[in-house]
């Protein structure tokens, strides 16, 4: 406990250094596991089974804009409460088309090894109750993901996404400080195209403060539930600062430690990930008048251990680099995401990969197979271990219909560990929010 206690006293002591130098005038631009083990203790961890990623869903975030220019146009009033209740949704009808080989052998569709389709068909609706006070809030979120088809589709598939309030207590000038409890996603959270896809049932704090000379910065604490049956808890945090000193540039470091419990057979808990992003956004002043944002970050497990699984070497190292262009909030609007990623086996943890990924239609984990064996360096596989590139197209048909376009393609990293793997998806996604 005594590492995880000097992290946070340091970014506490960061955050308050930052507030007390800054000058206080307003700011000009304020703006689960996927792998099964064979190991008794590890089978709640594990409960979902390993992920194939050929139906890789939009990301919380890429309608968020939009969203919220929606939401001011239109909320129902709690007059008994005294705050606002916003209701929300969105309606998806999508396709994929996946093509994944493993040591060059088809995986999907007919003639492959399993018994994943190469065209996959979904529909997906999203509710969400935003209920807002004058210092606090709540959200629930329930999603409704399914396969379409009369023949193998399904309609009992549905999660609670988000349940979570919180509470504003602090608020003087530009400085504001929240604390919120329940359950989100880590990557509405903490910033990263490549880790963060898990659950955050949990309790964090965030501090802001707003400064004309030196910019936006911000702090977040958080300590999330890991494993139940052990009184497993995970800790992160995150410090940022926006557009530094009015030059546009910008940068995060987060730090997210899931090895809280000393367990040498724990392998797939072995992580202290650490990442330190920085970009650059801004908006022309001639032609395109969109903005533009240039970003890149290095990552990094200072858990890894050499394994035989790895060949005796750490691959503890992941990154990726990318640029954005436009914001969608009406109708004529566009946006394009381009970036390139690169995962190594020991980055992150299997199960909280939010990158491409590699397909991984045989649902094995890294460490562990789907049946429970342990793999070795021939047979390891999971989301890790890999190299490639996304593309992501949105563009709004109407002030409310979405028109999301992503193509994919990666190959295995080291192909010393586990099989050669290659992996292409292509998506499109019709996406009605109201």
């Amino acid at each position: 406990m005594g590492k995880f206690r000097a992290f946070f006293t340091i970014l506490a002591t960061s955050i308050t250094y930052s507030i007390c130098a800054a000058e206080q005038a307003p700011s000009k631009n304020q703006v689960a596991v996927a792998t099964e083990s064979n190991v008794a203790q590890d089978q709640d961890l594990v409960a979902a089974g390993p992920r194939a990623t050929g139906d890789r869903s939009v990301g919380e975030r890429d309608n968020e804009a939009l969203r919220q220019w929606i939401n001011a146009r239109r909320q129902v009033t709690v007059k008994e409460l005294g705050g606002a209740l916003s209701i929300t949704g969105d309606v998806h009808t999508e396709m994929q088309s996946t093509s994944e080989t493993r040591n060059g052998i088809r995986q999907r569709g007919h003639g492959g090894a399993t018994h994943l389709p190469q065209y996959n068909y979904d529909i997906e609706a999203n509710l969400i109750l935003d209920y807002r006070a004058t210092n606090s809030w709540s959200v629930i979120k329930f999603k409704f993901d399914n396969d379409a088809g009369i023949v193998g589709g399904t309609s009992n598939k549905v999660k609670l996404d988000r349940a979570y309030f919180g509470y504003r207590f602090f608020e003087k000038r530009t400085t504001y400080a929240d604390v919120e409890m329940g359950r989100k996603r880590l990557n509405l959270i903490f910033d990263s195209k490549i880790e963060f896809d898990s659950m955050f049932d949990g309790v964090r704090f965030k501090i802001d403060h707003a400064s004309e000379k030196i910019g936006d910065a911000y702090g977040v604490i958080g300590a999330f539930l890991i494993r139940e049956s052990q009184n497993r808890f995970g800790y992160a945090g995150e410090l940022g600062l926006q557009n530094i000193a009015n030059t546009k540039f910008y940068t995060k470091y987060s730090l997210i430690d899931w090895d809280t419990k000393k367990n040498p057979t724990d392998e797939q808990l072995h992580f202290i990930v650490s990442q330190l992003m920085i970009g650059y956004k801004w908006i022309p002043k001639i032609h395109l008048k969109k903005f533009i944002d240039i970003y890149s970050a290095v990552l990094t497990n200072s858990a890894a251990q050499k394994l035989a699984i790895t060949r005796h070497k750490r691959a503890n190292w992941g990154g990726y680099a990318g640029v954005s262009i436009g914001e969608i909030r009406k109708q004529g609007d566009w946006s394009l995401d381009a970036n390139y990623q690169i995962v190594a086996a020991q980055a992150i943890p299997d199960f909280d990969v939010s990158g491409i990924g590699l397909g991984n239609a045989a649902q094995n984990g890294f460490y562990h197979s789907r049946s429970g064996k342990d793999n070795d360096y021939k047979t390891a596989e999971g989301n890790v271990n890999y190299r490639g590139y996304n593309i992501t197209l949105q563009y709004l048909l109407t002030n409310n219909l979405n028109l999301f376009q992503s193509y994919a393609q990666t190959v295995t990293l080291n192909d010393k560990i586990g099989p050669f793997r290659k992996y292409y998806n292509y998506e499109i996604d019709f996406i009605y929010l109201w």
